[in-house]
């Protein structure tokens, strides 16, 4: 007889979970995708020589530094990757003239090295630049950025010493301004 078994309403086979709990667990799935690794452990390490330089002129506020802007906002100096067959000061006028325009430099020395270290998908890239003092020859009003750069401009050396965006390069701006001091250059 099909009336003595117990009849099944629908509630009886999903028992909902208090309010609460249920919230909860509607988020579990988000909250596993955000503390979840997001990225690929290191596979390989990757050494990057770079070369820059400091770039200085007398202008009319006193001493001023050229600083180009990158494509992230931040203010730095020009720099690059040193190609094969090129040494760190050739590389820092190639970069200047690039980044800068500017090709009318002196090379007055080395200021030091600094290092960055990043992450680029599954490797670790390890950036040693190597960063020269430079002085520009002309008025340095020639100055032009290059297309992925948002800004080139020169600055007085406290402001540039501001808007720097890496202190190790400040250290070596600080450095550069004693040498231009006691040398008289």
């Amino acid at each position: 007889d099909l009336h003595s078994f117990p009849t099944r309403r629908s509630s009886d086979l999903f028992v909902k979970p208090p309010k609460k709990q249920q919230s909860k667990n509607r988020f579990d799935h988000i909250r596993r995708y955000l503390t979840r690794s997001r990225s690929a452990s290191i596979q390989e390490i990757v050494r990057e020589p770079t070369s820059g330089g400091v770039i200085f002129r007398h202008g009319v506020n006193g001493l001023e530094i050229l600083l180009i802007q990158d494509a992230k906002d931040r203010w730095t100096i020009p720099k690059g990757h040193i190609e094969e067959g090129e040494t760190a000061v050739q590389t820092a006028r190639r970069e200047i003239g690039e980044e800068a325009g500017l090709h009318d430099v002196d090379m007055l020395g080395w200021l030091g090295k600094i290092h960055f270290r990043y992450r680029r998908i599954d490797k670790l890239v390890l950036m040693t630049t190597q960063i020269y003092l430079v002085r520009v020859r002309t008025s340095g009003d020639e100055i032009q950025k290059e297309d992925w750069m948002k800004g080139i401009k020169w600055f007085p050396f406290n402001e540039a010493l501001d808007l720097i965006e890496y202190e190790d390069i400040a250290k070596l701006m600080l450095k550069a301004k004693t040498r231009i001091r006691e040398e008289k250059l």
